[in-house]
Parts: C-alpha cells; sequence; structure tokens
C-alpha cells in the first residue's frame, strides 16, 4: 500500500525544551490512523508540525511524496491536506451554509481573491450543499453557526475541515466534550468521511480509537513508542506501561 504521509525524524524544540524528538511514521493512504498518548505527549504539536501551524526545527514531512514540512498552512491544505481543531473553529455569525462556503474558498487555490469567477462560487456553493448533506445539517442551513448545540458545531467544523476536498484529513479530539448519543453520532460522521480519504486522529477516547482506527501509534514523551493494530496495541506491554494501563485490559 501506498503512503500518503511519510514522517522522518521530526523534531521540535522550543528554547531548550525538545518536545518531539525524532518521530518517524508511515500513514497509509485510505487508512483512519489513530495517534494516542498522555496529557503532554506532545500529540498537538506533532498535529502542528504536520498541518504547518508551526515549523520543525529538523526532519521531513511528505504528503503523497512531495515535502511539505515548513510551508504555510494555506499552501498545505491547497495540496490536500486539511486539519481540524480541539476546539471549535466556527464563524459563529455566519450561517452554517456560509461557513462551508467559506471553507470551501479557503481551501482553493483562489481562496484569498476579493474578486471570484462566477464559476468558482457555483462550485463553492454545490460543494457546500453537497457537505451539508453529509453532516446532517441541511435542516439548520440558514441558522448561526454560534447558535448550534456543541455537537453541531464539531460536526460543522468537521464538515468544514473536508470541504476542500482535502484526501488527507486531520482530527484534532474529534468527540471532545460529547455525551455518549453525540460521540455515536460523530463516529458515524467520521466513517462516512474517512470514504476515499486517508484519516489521522488524535483522540482520548479509547473507545473512538479502537472502533474506528486502522493502524494507532502510541507517542509518549515526544516520541513513537509503538505503531501497530488496536488489537497489537491493546496488548503490547511496552503501551501499558506507557499509557493504557488497566484500560488495555
Amino acid at each position: 500500500m501506498s503512503h500518503a504521509l511519510v514522517i522522518d525524524d521530526l523534531k521540535k524544540n522550543f528554547g531548550p525544551a525538545e518536545v518531539i524528538r525524532g518521530v518517524n511514521l508511515r500513514v497509509e493512504k485510505g487508512e483512519v490512523h489513530a495517534v494516542i498518548g498522555p496529557n503532554g505527549a506532545g500529540k498537538s504539536t506533532f498535529f502542528n508540525l504536520v498541518s504547518g501551524a508551526f515549523a520543525p526545527t529538523s526532519g521531513e514531512v511528505r504528503l503523497h511524496g512531495q515535502r511539505i514540512d515548513g510551508l504555510a498552512p494555506e499552501k498545505i491544505q491547497q495540496r490536500g491536506l486539511a486539519r481540524s481543531f480541539q476546539v471549535s473553529n466556527v464563524f459563529g455569525n455566519l450561517s452554517v451554509f456560509e461557513n462551508l462556503r467559506c471553507a470551501c474558498f479557503k481551501q482553493s487555490a483562489a481562496g484569498y481573491t476579493f474578486w471570484r469567477p462566477a464559476g468558482s462560487v457555483k462550485r463553492a456553493n454545490r460543494r457546500a450543499e453537497e457537505v451539508l448533506a453529509m453532516i446532517g445539517l441541511a435542516d439548520l442551513r440558514d441558522s448561526p453557526a454560534g447558535a448550534l448545540p456543541y455537537a453541531s458545531q464539531r460536526a460543522l467544523e468537521i464538515g468544514m475541515t473536508i470541504a476542500g476536498e482535502a484526501d488527507v484529513v486531520l482530527l484534532d479530539e474529534p468527540t471532545a466534550g460529547m455525551s455518549n448519543t453525540e460521540t455515536t453520532q460523530a463516529i458515524e460522521l467520521i466513517r462516512q468521511v474517512a470514504e476515499g480519504r486517508t484519516l489521522m486522529i488524535v483522540e482520548h477516547d479509547m473507545g473512538v480509537v479502537f472502533e474506528l482506527a486502522d493502524r494507532i501509534s502510541v507517542l509518549v514523551y515526544g516520541e513513537i513508542i509503538a505503531t501497530g493494530t488496536p488489537e497489537a496495541i491493546r496488548n503490547d506491554p511496552r503501551v501499558k506501561e506507557a499509557y493504557l494501563g488497566e484500560e488495555a485490559a
């Protein structure tokens, strides 16, 4: 299987503090790859490096064989990698539909131009309608995004992340703060998002991780200590000792 992401010896220092310490990772095309680890392991920093929010101190990130480390986030988005955030990132005063349409423009090569050809507007409208149906918010199309329930805002943000048709998607804590019912709905949405795409997910809920992931990597103190199938990770003594503990039983 070919690799969607190839990460080689990725490091990030903040002053004397070495937060990411030589991560090597292969994310296969079409898989759902979860990254787990204890608080302070460096998961958000790792996502920030891959998505361009931070420039690495050293190392390489390749998307479909092309280097993206050091590129600005919007350039990485235009190459086909999009990322959601732990905290809802929607525009509260805009409608659900307008949020999706903005995301379509933002992730296109002409996203920051004031004047746009009519064809691009039509494509954005059509794509926004498609995503609206996928995330189950068609009935709330014209509602202000800021008035949505929390779980619906998270669904909208996932929709905004995929609106530009990125084929590699990073989801940062997609079910954080959700009830059991909301989490079940989010899992179904993530499964839909995964169809035809490569997903990398940071997630604390082990039930979500073991239900969704094809493979799991465990990040501890800035280093990947294990990568494997959910069953292999569940039974890995290093992972039990470092992170999962009794949860793995």
